[in-house]
């Protein structure tokens, strides 16, 4: 049994110690938010975070989540967009929105660590998310956009 928070309300996970959490939020909580993009944590449209930090859920199984707290798009505020969503609707980021779950979750991650992040830093950090709308030019303004709010 895996007992972790999703969301901020506690979970008890008694199936397969293998499955991804991308399935277990997907398919047996039901955050469809969180995408299936490749299955092999390589392009970033799965992105979550784990105790505050992004993982892949495809490749992140069950068995490692004991005593963990996971967040998807869905529980990322309480009261109303997030200051991420609101720079994504203000850049006017989305073309397709496939992957801007993802991204969302990787840029929240990245503003926790680097309160004020540079180019470079917007690059590193967001270079697993692939967006094949290429609209990532948006997507580094709208981070800085984000971390201009929340300063």
């Amino acid at each position: 049994m895996v007992h972790l928070k999703v969301n901020g309300s506690a979970q008890a996970f008694d199936g397969d110690p293998d499955m991804p959490l991308l399935w277990y939020l997907r398919d047996i909580l039901g955050f469809t938010g969180t995408k299936f993009g490749c299955g092999m944590a390589l392009c970033g449209a799965c992105t979550v975070l784990e105790n505050g930090k992004a993982i892949r859920s495809c490749s992140t199984p069950m068995k490692q989540l004991e005593g963990r707290e996971i967040t998807t798009i869905e529980g990322i505020s309480t009261h109303g967009p997030h200051a991420v969503q609101r720079a994504w609707a203000a850049v006017n980021v989305p073309q397709c929105g496939y992957c801007q779950t993802g991204q969302i979750m990787q840029a929240i991650s990245l503003l926790s660590s680097k309160p004020h992040p540079t180019d470079a830093d917007i690059d590193d950090e967001m270079s697993g998310n692939i967006c094949r709308c290429g609209t990532y030019q948006r997507i580094r303004a709208a981070i800085k956009e984000a971390a201009k709010e929340r300063a």
